[in-house]
């Protein structure tokens, strides 16, 4: 079982939070995407109100600038977002961003991609917001062409280019995890992806629930639930033998924020990135350790 981190914190807590995830075994450290906060036109999806649970003083750094950064202060942790806009931005942004970050890692970015819900983002990039899906399904395999280095074209409905190359090029594929538990993100992650990450947290009843609909999907495809990484928030208590559960019904790591559950003593005794780490070490002990 693979441990995630959900990296939602203050820029200058990063760099700490990669050195001590690193330090605890944890796998990846992903980061989240918005380009920008506004009185949104767009509903969000995941809350009764319609409003998101963030203000114009939440964070949102670039995540690959972050990324290079934790990057350069660790050897082992991956690094992903969960999950990045990338049909808000024009391709060639998107394949030199992600091909730098990868390369400057090491080949420790795995690329977590959806589509969005927010059409104001779209809006003030000049993409469309109404075309998303079927541009990120070209646009995915349009970015493994350009990753693999050298004079490449493609020419297809949504982008057409080349011969051209863009440099540096990772010395491995980067992984792509599609985000989103909507049929369409489910048939997209059977099409194009290499594992599905979740991006809200799923109870247990919901999540078989949505491993028979990605099972389905990947039926249509020729393949079976082993053929991807599946990497899911469980809305349960952390315990060893949860997560051996699932594991055995094919999920292959767990997204958790340890802070989240932290406890009156850790409250009491530190905050900020200091708590952060404390729960971190803790998790650590308690769960991955016995794993």
């Amino acid at each position: 079982m693979e441990f995630w981190l959900a990296g939602f914190c203050e820029t200058g807590e990063y760099i700490g939070l990669a050195q001590a995830a690193e330090r605890l075994g944890y796998d990846t450290l992903t980061v989240s995407d918005h380009i920008f906060h506004a009185d949104y036109e767009s509903r969000y999806p995941y809350s009764e109100t319609g409003d998101p649970p963030y203000d114009a003083n939440t964070h949102w750094p670039d995540v690959w600038v972050t990324i290079g950064a934790m990057a350069a202060v660790t050897s082992r942790l991956n690094f992903a977002t969960n999950v990045y806009v990338a049909p808000a931005r024009d391709l060639f942004t998107v394949a030199k961003a992600v091909s730098t970050a990868a390369v400057l890692s090491g080949d420790r970015v795995r690329f977590g991609v959806g589509v969005g819900w927010c059409a104001d983002e779209f809006r003030q990039t000049g993409q469309d917001f109404h075309t998303r899906g079927r541009r990120l399904d070209e646009m995915l395999p349009a970015l493994r062409t350009l990753w693999r280095g050298g004079p490449v074209e493609h020419h297809g409905r949504w982008y057409d280019f080349g011969p051209l190359s863009v440099s540096p090029v990772p010395s491995a594929p980067v992984p792509v995890y599609v985000g989103g538990d909507s049929d369409a993100a489910l048939r997209r992650t059977a099409r194009f992806a290499d594992g599905w990450i979740g991006n809200r947290i799923y109870s247990e009843d919901q999540l078989s629930e949505l491993l028979e609909r990605l099972s389905r999907h990947l039926a249509e495809h020729g393949r079976k639930l082993d053929d991807l990484r599946v990497i899911a928030p469980i809305g349960a208590m952390p315990s060893p033998s949860l997560y051996r559960k699932w594991q055995e019904r094919g999920v292959d790591g767990t997204l958790a924020a340890p802070w989240w559950l932290a406890t009156a003593e850790e409250k009491q005794r530190c905050s900020g990135l200091s708590l952060k780490i404390a729960t971190l070490e803790r998790f650590a002990e308690e769960v991955i350790a016995k794993m």
